[in-house]
């Protein structure tokens, strides 16, 4: 599967979520949306990246943006995640990674010489016409969540 890029419409989505209900993208119809796409819930790199989007909702509402982050965690584990950390973004539950698999993220990583397939860490940042303004790939958490409301902001 090729990779998406800048300009490409991005591919739908109808997820369960944290919190009960569901999220999609043709919920947030007409806005700029960040989506990016986390490992897994409650390690230290994903929990450092919900509290910076968290610390920074406020912003990208100010922006006009809504924040999802999408994991293949349940929405079970999802609500737990947002209750032990205080986060305040919108979690989005893809057991079965099709959305993943959709954005191309399902990727064979490699740690301590041992390889296994995995969530690649990245952020689209999706355009209020549906398709993708910007893409981070292999994104570091160090702000990141900062330079991604930079782009919003000069959407």
């Amino acid at each position: 599967m090729a990779d998406l890029e800048v300009g490409d419409p991005a591919p739908q989505f109808d997820l369960p979520r944290d919190g009960g209900g569901s999220l999609s993208l043709a919920a947030s119809a007409g806005k700029p949306v960040v989506l990016y796409f986390y490992p897994q819930d409650d390690t230290t790199s994903c929990t450092q990246e919900a509290i910076s989007f968290s610390r920074l909702k406020p912003e990208f509402e100010k922006a006009g943006a809504v924040v999802i982050g999408l994991s293949p965690d349940s929405a079970k584990k999802h609500d737990k995640f947002k209750s032990k950390y205080d986060l305040t973004i919108d979690l989005a539950a893809d057991e079965e990674r099709k959305v993943i698999e959709a954005y191309n993220l399902w990727v064979e990583k490699s740690m301590y010489g041992r390889r296994y397939m995995g969530v690649e860490r990245a952020t689209f940042l999706i355009g209020s016409d549906g398709r993708i303004a910007k893409i981070w790939r292999k994104v570091r958490v160090k702000g990141h969540a900062e330079a991604v409301l930079e782009a919003v902001r000069a959407l």
